[in-house]
């Protein structure tokens, strides 16, 4: 009896050192907020961590009006360069600063400078998510992740996107879309969400957005990407563009705006807001099968990034 005994406090003992070593809501990754600058994560790392780290653990708690409008006004004002004014307004809410600089893919040089605008710590875990801002190219356009975890690698889409078309805005969700009560967390679907605020400062400002999707393989047989303009058609030289580029490089892409494709996202909250103040918007839908193979996900990102620098041509940015 006494040995049994033995057996289970070991065994007890055993668990308690394991628990802490699985927990998926502690985070590795370099938290926001004031530090130094220069933090030396690539962009791509640090969004994978605070997805598969954060966001797939994080609940939901729903902003209010005022805490919306306030993250939204703040994230406005770094954009438009007041960054101590931002700082300021952005503190009411508990988010803060911190500058990132990104690691070149090809090792040459020291990378692109980002701000990072994000809860102070993850271990608030509301969910609302973060935005990155160029600071090298004066940002023009807005590339949006709603589903960075129910859509998985979207994350890995949208550092592409921001890559390589300068002069973005990254705006990432911070829940699960099934999070909170009733999809209370499905930014793509809401107007009372941080997500679809900040987006709604960045259409008053003219900025064209692209919005990144997964679908699973099944969903829409035989394609890889589907290119869609949403409610809208204000971005049909960058979808056409975008295609063709897919098409090239030996894509299988459904053209929303010639054929019937499943997920169009005509009933997109932010493309409608968009489309109702004639602002150019993208609704792309890329299969499991490219977002889980590397080699495709670059050349897919590089397509878009390619559609998305038009944008940069015809704004004189």
């Amino acid at each position: 009896m006494a040995r049994k005994a033995l057996l289970v406090v070991l065994l007890v003992a055993a668990v308690a050192v394991v628990v802490p070593v699985l927990d998926r809501s502690r985070t590795d990754v370099p938290r926001p907020g004031p530090g130094p600058t220069g933090a030396s994560a690539g962009l791509e790392s640090r969004l994978a961590a605070y997805a598969t780290d954060v966001v797939a653990d994080a609940r939901y708690l729903p902003p209010d009006r005022a805490e919306r409008e306030t993250l939204a006004e703040g994230v406005a004002l770094y954009v438009d360069g007041e960054h101590e004014r931002a700082a300021r307004r952005l503190a009411e809410v508990d988010f803060g600063v911190r500058i990132v600089r990104d690691t070149p893919r090809d090792g040459d040089g020291p990378g692109r400078r980002y701000a990072e605008i994000a809860d102070r710590t993850d271990e608030t875990r509301r969910g609302w998510g973060r935005v990155y801002v160029d600071l090298d190219t004066a940002p023009h356009y807005s590339v949006q992740v709603p589903h960075p975890v129910a859509d998985a690698y979207t994350d890995r889409l949208g550092v592409g996107v921001l890559r390589g078309a300068p002069g973005g805005v990254l705006v990432v969700a911070g829940a699960h879309r099934r999070a909170g009560e009733g999809n209370a967390a499905d930014v793509a679907h809401r107007r009372d969400t941080v997500f679809h605020a900040v987006t709604a400062e960045l259409v008053d400002r003219g900025f064209p957005g692209i919005q990144v999707h997964g679908f699973a393989d099944s969903s829409v047989p035989g394609r890889d990407v589907v290119v869609s303009t949403g409610a809208g058609d204000r971005a049909r030289p960058q979808a056409r563009t975008l295609a063709g580029a897919l098409d090239g490089d030996e894509f299988r892409v459904c053209r929303a705006w010639e054929e019937k494709c499943p997920l169009e996202g005509r009933n997109n909250t932010q493309g409608k807001l968009a489309a109702a103040q004639g602002v150019p918007f993208l609704h792309i839908e890329v299969s499991r099968a490219v977002r889980g193979d590397t080699a495709r996900t670059g050349r897919a990102v590089a397509a878009m990034a390619t559609a998305v620098r038009e944008w940069g041509a015809r704004t004189g940015n």
